[in-house]
């Protein structure tokens, strides 16, 4: 298109992604762009008006697109004579609506910074206020020594302005065109001028059905992850691997933070200062597309003190990297359970035990739909710097409508932290997290996990531990014996609420709203409510048919769940014989295929 004083410029239309880099046809100009407008329901680069553009005497055509990044966006001149230049930047704010339009749709601030070469040549450039107002046409030049035959121009947008007006994901730097000329005079006296781009021409209706058949074609694919993220509408920012590699430092072992199930985890320094959690899922990992899509989904529409906040995630390639907030104090287990400098006191272990109460309460209760976490443990609640206790992991939870009254599905979890019915049966409903729940409040108040091989025979499983002394009347003697004190009236009330948590019935456990007033003290308990389940009064059971070589091994560990090991155990669709399994409560994920192939191999 023909602008002003008779210059060509090249038309910059190229369908550009998240991270793309575009060498124009004739190899005079490049484009680089990084970025993805996770919160916008259109994601394309280029954006256009149909108003008329005022104040340049250039063609005002020229004006009406441009082309805007959500982070970086960089324009590279090719094979340029080396020597000085001066580079005209042209831009038009075409996005906002004016401040004289006194509606909220005027307060739209574009801001970013202009670097050239690599030197930062304008800071915090806002396009209205330079232009004195919106569909105004501005230009900045800039004097330039281009020594290594290419010219870099990059803008950037450093999370500055505002970023949802007039709509969600219009942010980041937008130009319209990029020219520069040489400033020597060459032989023949005529000055040489070399032409970049002229960004994006409007395309019309071919262009415009272009993209809706590229958007159409890609929303039928089924294997982008990134475009499931897209029909989910994310509203959690999309970090490159580039980014997250330089915060852990090329995910070195000093920032490595832990490993679960599905990846480790490590400590990072974002860009912009904040520390986070970065989450690794290993190419191996059992959590597939369905459970990263699912851990995202679900955190991004959480909202509460006591569930750990998602920052965003990285889906390049094979690559599924999660980042969350990081909490300096990491998890409970770590606290309680290894050593360190950090001792929980009484107070604050009570809270964190009514904290978390009140985390599962809004899953289950408030949140809609109602949410299944599926592995509540003690290495699942994490500990920001006032040790307030936040839930996190959310791979393996289940969204939960509240017409059904159960779920059926194959086992996913914790052993040692897994309800009777599900194990078994597949059968899930909040009350297999409340069970869970239970188990985690005995760990906190006795200060040891649910199953330690190192103590007495009588104390190796805590949850069969705690109802020995509560049915001998000795239910404190449970308390860690690291608290010197403790208010002994909520250390019963905990315990009295652990064991109801962890009754053999789903109905008799309590919801958890109801599990908050108890631990406060505003609802009453009764413990004529509170039985021995069944699984602890027939798990032990001595089998007189046994062969002389099977009673030398009759201290072997039996869990609760090897009560009724010469039973089917049904699981999912598959019913498998499992005699003499020997399944531990270590704290190891188990993945809905893991739990089938541990039973079958009798692992």
């Amino acid at each position: 298109m023909k602008g002003g004083n008779g210059i060509i410029y090249e038309a910059d239309n190229t369908i550009l992604g998240p991270a793309m880099f575009y060498l124009s046809s004739t190899e005079k100009w490049a484009i680089s762009n990084v970025g993805f407008f996770a919160d916008r329901e259109d994601p394309r680069y280029v954006v256009n008006t149909s108003a008329q553009v005022t104040g340049t005497d250039a063609n005002p055509e020229l004006f009406r697109t441009a082309r805007m990044s959500p982070g970086s966006l960089r324009y590279y001149g090719l094979g340029l004579k080396n020597g000085s230049y001066t580079i005209t930047l042209q831009f038009a704010e075409i996005s906002f609506e004016d401040q004289s339009s006194r509606t909220w749709k005027g307060l739209g601030r574009r801001v970013f910074d202009i670097y050239i070469q690599g030197i930062l040549r304008e800071k915090d450039f806002d396009i209205s206020k330079a232009a004195g107002g919106v569909y105004r046409a501005t230009e900045m030049k800039f004097n330039v020594t281009v020594s290594e035959n290419y010219l870099e121009i990059h803008l950037f947008w450093a999370g500055k302005g505002t970023c949802c007006i007039p709509q969600s994901g219009f942010y980041g730097p937008l130009i319209s065109t990029v020219h520069a000329a040489t400033d020597s005079v060459p032989t023949g006296g005529k000055n040489l001028t070399w032409l970049i781009v002229g960004i994006a021409v409007p395309a019309g209706i071919l262009g415009l059905m272009l993209v809706f058949a590229v958007f159409y074609i890609r929303r039928k694919s089924g294997n982008d992850l990134e475009e499931v993220l897209f029909e989910l509408g994310s509203r959690h920012k999309t970090f490159s691997y580039a980014e997250l590699k330089a915060a852990t430092e090329d995910f070195s072992s000093s920032n490595k933070l832990g490993e679960g199930g599905y990846g480790p985890v490590y400590k990072g320094t974002l860009f912009d200062g904040r520390e986070g959690a970065i989450k690794q899922l290993s190419v191996a990992s059992h959590q597939g597309t369905s459970q990263f899509i699912t851990e995202i989904d679900t955190i991004s529409a959480l909202q509460h003190r006591n569930l750990v906040r998602l920052y965003g995630c990285c889906i390049e390639g094979n690559r599924r990297i999660l980042v969350y907030e990081y909490l300096e104090n990491k998890s409970i287990d770590q606290a309680l359970f290894e050593k360190n400098e950090l001792f929980l006191d009484w107070p604050t272990r009570f809270n964190i035990c009514l904290g978390t109460a009140r985390g599962l309460a809004y899953l289950h209760e408030e949140s809609r739909p109602r949410i299944v976490h599926r592995d509540v443990k003690a290495s699942n609640i994490l500990l920001d710097a006032e040790l307030c206790p936040k839930i996190s992991d959310f791979g393996l939870a289940k969204l939960y409508e509240d017409k059904k009254t159960h779920i059926s599905t194959r086992v996913a979890g914790t052993i040692g932290y897994l309800a009777p019915e599900y194990a078994l049966r597949g059968h899930l409903t909040e009350k297999a997290d409340i069970f869970s729940f239970g188990v985690v409040a005995l760990e906190i108040l006795s200060g040891r996990p649910n199953f330690d091989n190192s103590l007495e025979s009588e104390m190796i499983f805590l949850l069969d531990w705690a109802w020995t002394l509560y049915e001998e009347r000795h239910s404190l003697e449970l308390v860690d014996p690291r608290l010197t004190e403790f208010d002994e009236n909520e250390a019963t009330r905990m315990i009295h609420v652990a064991l109801l948590c962890t009754q053999a019935s789903p109905i008799m456990r309590p919801a958890m709203s109801r599990v908050v007033g108890m631990l406060t003290g505003d609802i009453e308990l009764d413990t004529r409510d509170i039985s021995k389940p069944s699984y602890l009064t027939d798990w032990n059971f001595k089998d007189v048919t046994r062969s002389l070589s099977e009673e030398e091994d009759s201290n072997r560990l039996v869990t609760p769940m090897e009560s009724k090991s010469h039973d089917n155990i049904q699981h999912g669709n598959t019913t498998s014989s499992s005699p003499g399994v020997d399944i531990s409560p270590s704290p190891i994920n188990v993945t809905e295929t893991m739990f089938s192939d541990i039973i079958k191999d009798g692992r």
